[in-house]
């Protein structure tokens, strides 16, 4: 492989000091950024590189006192009750193109993981990354992934625009499809005396108006992602992913003020969640819908708790729009963990993939036998605390393949290591 290319020194990342502008810090288009030359998006490097062997920016606030409480969410562009991004809108001028290669080849395919962000070295991001690279050498061009969807914590350990480079443009300078992503805990919280307000980093990095070029990726071509704010509904071909921005707490998770608990907070994000689901009713959609949030609703791993309170929230917005999701995702526990749920007599696997490269992974509570039933309505139905990987979805008309993929098996392996299938007409599971 050709020598990895450094960065030129006038582009390399640095730590941004001052105050920051009101419209970084208050909306969801950052500033900060210079639009590329045919506000075209791009996604991977047009040369291979090897896998650097350190960072430029070693990760030096691990040990920071971080703000207590939780933090404010950005308002979405518009103000939009449920702010959408079209896959067709990623991909700029070919996104007709794209989308009706997708429709003619009858399905779509693409990835999923969280905790990609690593604070001791690039090796456990480069090992998945490099390993997610290699799906996209398939045969079948239908089964070629067409985007990864991020469940957060992008960098550690207080998501700064200084290890946007190391953490996420240099891992995946080959990846050659659009990364969208919520945030993570990690990418909005701040520490004590930072001048740079909450998710100010991610704002400019993932939710600008046009793909331009950022500051942050060292020279590096992928330009920025177009989301309309820190929670939306993804629209692509056979799939709807209903994203959310569950805070900055270590635990639990937080999307509303749960009843004045959190004057910080408010209702929108329920609000989104109900109707983006009482659209999937009136559009009569019948592809999969997916609930995507960082922290996880059930986790038997051992640095992490559950959060019950936020599953409410979301089990109210499905009560209220008489609409469930085909499956919950989610990531925050270091490790893999497929759970199935049985609710309104329907079967939801809810997946925890926080195993994205952040080190160390995360042992569960005990030596669980699979399947352990927790109570009549919840059953782990298997995990892997043993190594890194990522999720590999695959959406038809009729079903929904949620495949974990362990990094350790290299790039020609291409069984995973546990799936589920959901019959999204009648929510019945079929897992091997």
């Amino acid at each position: 492989m050709a020598k990895r290319r450094e960065p030129p020194s006038h582009h390399r990342p640095r730590k941004h000091v001052g105050k920051p502008t009101p419209k970084a810090a208050t909306g969801s288009r950052a500033t900060g950024v210079r639009a590329s030359a045919s506000a075209q998006p791009i996604f991977a490097q047009p040369t291979p590189s090897a896998d650097p062997t350190g960072f430029k920016e070693p990760v030096t606030d691990r040990n920071e006192p971080d703000v207590a409480g939780v933090e404010p969410v950005p308002v979405p562009v518009g103000s939009a009750v449920e702010p959408i991004l079209t896959l067709e809108t990623v991909y700029g001028s070919q996104g007709a193109t794209v989308t009706d290669t997708i429709q003619q080849s009858g399905q779509i395919v693409f990835h999923c993981v969280g905790d990609t962000g690593s604070a001791v070295g690039p090796a456990t991001q480069s090992l998945v990354a490099d390993k997610m690279v290699s799906d996209f050498t398939e045969v079948n061009a239908a089964d070629v992934p067409s985007f990864f969807y991020h469940l957060g914590d992008v960098v550690y350990y207080f998501g700064e625009a200084t290890y946007y480079y190391d953490q996420f443009y240099e891992p995946y300078r080959l990846y050659p499809a659009p990364i969208i992503a919520i945030p993570g805990n990690h990418d909005g919280i701040v520490y004590a005396g930072d001048p740079a307000p909450t998710l100010q980093a991610f704002l400019r990095n993932f939710c600008t108006a046009a793909p331009v070029s950022s500051p942050d990726a060292g020279g590096l071509v992928r330009t920025t992602m177009t989301e309309p704010g820190v929670y939306f509904t993804l629209e692509a071909p056979f799939v709807r992913i209903l994203g959310v921005y569950s805070n900055v707490r270590e635990d639990p998770g937080v999307i509303s003020d749960q009843n004045g608990t959190y004057p910080t907070l408010d209702q929108r994000q329920i609000t989104f969640l109900t109707t983006a689901l009482e659209r999937v009713k009136s559009d009569s959609f019948t592809g999969a819908v997916i609930i995507a949030t960082h922290h996880p609703p059930y986790t038997g791993g051992s640095d992490h708790g559950g959060s019950p309170l936020m599953l409410g929230d979301i089990d109210s917005a499905c009560q209220a729009a008489g609409v469930w999701p085909h499956a919950v995702l989610s990531g925050h526990a270091h490790n893999y963990q497929r759970y199935t749920r049985v609710v309104n007599n329907f079967r939801i696997p809810y997946v925890v993939v926080g195993c994205g490269g952040h080190s160390p992974l995360s042992k569960m509570r005990a030596a669980y036998r699979t399947p352990y039933q927790i109570d009549s309505t919840l059953t782990l139905e298997s995990y892997d605390d043993t190594g890194y990987g990522y999720l590999r979805i695959t959406v038809n008309a009729q079903a929904m393949t949620i495949e974990f993929h362990p990094a350790s098996d290299g790039g020609t392996a291409k069984t995973p290591d546990d799936d589920v299938t959901i019959n999204l007409a009648t929510h019945t599971l079929n897992a091997s």
